[in-house]
């Protein structure tokens, strides 16, 4: 069958514990032939950088300053962004990258102030986006509204707009479609209360689907609740092969196409 594309993992906390060879082969033999790496915060660009060096037929990556890695000293933070487009393994987008609603701490002026933050860098990534006229993906968290306004006013180039984890429903999906922006979808579309997950995946279509694990976080059925890795995201796109009533081939086939074009994957 073609290989699958899992557009969105986490490979840091794999080699950390020495896991990562183990995650690569297990990837392999699920069929899953290629993986992008999403950074969060500059402790695992270089990391991401080198293991897309060490692995260049089966790892991407991307570098970008995580809305709950903002802090006050955000903007060194992201200073070293550009530097890492200019190497020879480039990273395929900046992200992940928007706005976190979610953890914000309750008392309401120390929240103010930490969105205020989040929205800054936000908005200077985009900027950089916009100028490297490369893809972008987006974290959000309690905050889609808010997160494409900000898109809006930046600028950047819609069709190059990646929504993660997509977990909104068909109203908000159609809201990234009229502009040209993607929802890619985790484990959570399979589920059982995801029913409006599933909804907004219909309503985008086969051939603008992307699947991803965002591992270890959000294993897919059978294996929710606990640890996630790249090869689940075969279970995520078996379920939506069902859900799309195509083949597992067919359906491998048409989000790697997707994820080629978005990502500019060789």
């Amino acid at each position: 069958m073609n290989g699958i594309v899992d557009t969105h993992t986490h490979l840091d906390s794999f080699y950390r514990k020495g896991r990562l060879e183990n995650a690569l082969a297990a990837a392999s033999n699920a069929d899953v032939s290629r993986m992008i790496t999403v950074g969060t915060d500059p402790d695992d660009w270089k990391l991401y950088l080198e293991l897309a060096q060490l692995h260049p037929k089966q790892i991407e990556y991307t570098v970008g300053l995580h809305p709950c890695s903002v802090d006050d000293d955000w903007e060194s933070s992201v200073e070293p962004l550009s530097g890492y487009f200019s190497e020879e393994t480039m990273p395929v987008a900046i992200g992940e990258i928007g706005l976190d609603k979610f953890h914000l701490p309750k008392d309401p002026s120390v929240a103010e102030e930490m969105l205020a933050r989040q929205q800054a860098a936000f908005e200077a990534q985009l900027r950089l986006a916009r100028e490297l006229a490369c893809p972008v993906v987006v974290h959000s968290r309690g905050a889609f509204a808010e997160c494409v306004e900000v898109i809006d006013r930046s600028g950047v180039d819609w069709s190059k707009v990646v929504f993660h984890c997509f977990s909104e429903g068909p109203g908000e999906i159609k809201q990234l479609m009229d502009r040209g922006g993607y929802g890619s979808f985790t484990g959570i579309i399979t589920f059982k209360n995801a029913e409006s997950i599933r909804d907004a995946a219909l309503l985008q279509g086969l051939d603008r689907l992307m699947v991803e694990t965002d591992a270890p976080y959000l294993a897919p059925m059978p294996h929710r609740g606990k640890p996630n890795e790249p090869a689940y995201v075969r279970f995520t796109a078996e379920f939506c092969a069902q859900l799309f009533g195509v083949s597992l081939d067919e359906l491998a086939e048409r989000t790697t196409r997707t994820a080629t074009e978005v990502y500019g994957l060789s």
